[in-house]
């Protein structure tokens, strides 16, 4: 059967220049599908304009830990306490459309795809908002979910586990891609992958990052962008919310 060819996005966060960017650089690459694995809402300035560019796509977007809380912030079930997150949200709340937040209400937290093989979900394979950062928490995802291909997003860092059959068990593995990067699924392994941030990368480079994985070939690129930072983070200021959600993207953390 033919593969397809996946262009995977994660946490953008409201950053439309980020998210510009991603686009313009993928149409170079092909790709047939687009893949959003949450948190494309949450920080930043161009709430509306992300998700009328993500609807462009048409892409199939998966509920974040933001569009969760945005969501209760939204009928009232969260009560909102002050803090960074809770002041973009509810900032982004004013500045959504009712067609807007019902898109996003269709959002579903987890998607098995088994043309692909593979599940989707925002923070781990078995959870929308724990992290897989460290080989130690992929261990556990590992024992905790028997799938072989798994593609998430939340820790803003473009990284690759895999497991390895020894003697002892199952070893993890983990390749980060700082400056992006190749990886190849080997038929024997189970592999938890994640493309980074379009709009709010967390691993020091504050370029935008996104993947393509080839499913005919079981092939993981991810890819580093520049973008216009200066303008999001004008934006970011113009609008009055926390200085330091600007501040953050010039150095990648």
């Amino acid at each position: 059967m033919p593969g397809v060819r996946l262009l995977l996005l994660s946490d953008t966060h409201a950053n439309l220049p980020a998210l510009e960017a991603v686009l313009q650089d993928a149409a170079s690459r092909r790709y047939e599908q687009v893949i959003h694995l949450g948190d494309a809402l949450g920080y930043g300035p161009f709430p509306a304009e992300v998700l009328a560019r993500l609807r462009e796509e048409d892409a199939t977007c998966l509920l974040g830990n933001h569009e969760q809380m945005l969501l209760e912030y939204a009928t009232g079930t969260r009560p909102v306490r002050e803090g960074i997150v809770a002041q973009a949200l509810t900032w982004q709340l004013g500045r959504l459309s009712p067609e807007d937040l019902a898109w996003v209400r269709t959002w579903k937290d987890g998607i098995d795809d088994p043309d692909v093989g593979a599940r989707y979900r925002h923070g781990t394979p078995v959870s929308l908002d724990q992290y897989a950062d460290s080989v130690t928490a992929a261990r556990e995802v590992f024992q905790n979910w028997q799938g072989r291909l798994g593609f998430v997003g939340h820790t803003h860092v473009p990284v690759a586990y895999a497991t390895l059959n020894a003697p002892v068990g199952e070893w993890i593995k983990a390749q980060p891609f700082p400056e992006g990067g190749s990886y190849m699924v080997a038929p024997t392994t189970r592999v938890i992958l994640n493309p980074g941030s379009v709009g709010q990368p967390r691993d020091g480079n504050p370029r935008a990052s996104y993947a393509i994985y080839d499913s005919a070939r079981a092939h993981f690129e991810v890819f580093r962008v520049d973008y216009d930072i200066a303008r999001t983070q004008e934006a970011v200021l113009a609008a009055e919310l926390p200085p330091v959600l600007a501040a953050r993207l010039s150095v990648g953390k």
